[in-house]
């Protein structure tokens, strides 16, 4: 029997794909001839709340599905875009019209909890409260509780207990554990806490400053040189600070101050997995000219000026919203 709709459009992030995302496949699939699912967070570096990659689900989706399901099936990968809900509205409806060589609107449907897309029929998830979140499932499998298992396929169960043995999982267990100590020191506190911190962005001759992280959170995963604002300084101060102690440049902080050509407070509530945390970036542009020495030092186990070139290579290296941050100021400079 011939469906409504040519295409339905089914966003999810799937971390990991459970049976709740596959009531909503089916939902989908009963709508449309194509399912073209769309998972999120794509080239994010691993954490917690996105322990694996957009081929990593792809390959859990497919273990879940029928090889006729998969017949009328197609994948295709978003990268978040916390500050910019027009670069990831457009990337999306880029991605999907490829995907169906320009069929209209008309044609294709979207199946999701959100009516981000008014050009396409919408249809509103169907009630799935009998299922935990995917948060709850990670939870739970974090925890090494069996009780995860009921909530997803048995091949997707088995490909997570494969995951188990590898070391990625063991550093996600690891962070995992930090973040449930560190949440739990806060449990005392009269309402909930949030953090301010502050970020350097510094360019000079098409190369930026990054740090790699040496702490438990993130550790060995790329940042810009930052932290946690002291009470007795200015959030320029304390920026600036961060700066010098986590790679020891060699320019002297009066001119580093006089080269900030922007500044912007990155506030997505869920950009750190510590809690809220809100942190204040500047962008210090040193111009051109011969690169100064800098040196891994407190919190960064190595500092080194990365080209523009091969930035866009390590996207999925950067430690929470550090690449975002950095997208956001890249034409500055």
């Amino acid at each position: 029997m011939k469906k409504d709709f040519d295409y339905s459009v089914f966003i999810c992030r799937c971390q990991p794909f459970h049976n709740g995302h596959k009531e909503l496949f089916n939902e989908a699939l009963c709508q449309g001839e194509t399912v073209l699912i769309v998972l999120g967070s794509y080239k994010k570096a691993p954490d917690i709340a996105n322990p694996w990659s957009a081929e990593q689900r792809e390959q859990m989706i497919r273990l879940a599905l029928t090889p006729e399901e998969l017949e009328h099936t197609r994948f295709l990968y978003v990268r978040d875009a916390w500050y910019n809900n027009n670069k990831w509205l457009t990337e999306v409806q880029q991605l999907v019209y490829e995907a169906t060589d320009g069929c209209d609107d008309e044609k294709i449907c979207n199946i999701g909890a959100i009516n981000d897309f008014p050009q396409w029929k919408f249809f509103f998830q169907k009630n799935i409260d009998h299922m935990p979140h995917a948060t709850a499932i990670r939870e739970l499998y974090f925890t090494h509780d069996v009780a995860y298992k009921k909530h997803v396929h048995p091949k997707v169960t088995q490909w997570l207990e494969t995951f188990k043995t590898t070391d990625a999982f063991k550093y996600l267990k690891s962070s995992f554990d930090y973040i449930r100590d560190y949440k739990s020191a806060w449990e005392g506190a009269p309402f909930p806490v949030s953090f301010v911190t502050v970020d350097a962005l510094v360019v000079k001759s098409g190369h930026v400053l990054v740090v790699r992280r040496k702490g438990a959170l993130g550790k060995g995963q790329l940042a810009l040189p930052g932290g946690f604002l002291n009470q007795d300084e200015t959030i320029q101060a304390g920026a600036l600070r961060e700066l010098k102690e986590e790679t020891a440049i060699k320019v002297d902080r009066a001119i580093l101050s006089s080269c900030i050509k922007d500044t912007k407070v990155f506030d997505f509530p869920h950009r750190s997995l510590r809690g809220r945390v809100i942190s204040h970036a500047f962008l210090i542009d040193l111009g051109n000219g011969q690169l100064p020495k800098v040196k891994g030092e407190d919190d960064a186990d190595r500092a080194w000026w990365m080209s523009l070139s091969e930035l866009v290579t390590r996207e999925e290296d950067f430690f929470e919203d550090h690449y975002q941050i950095i997208s956001h100021f890249v034409n500055k400079f």
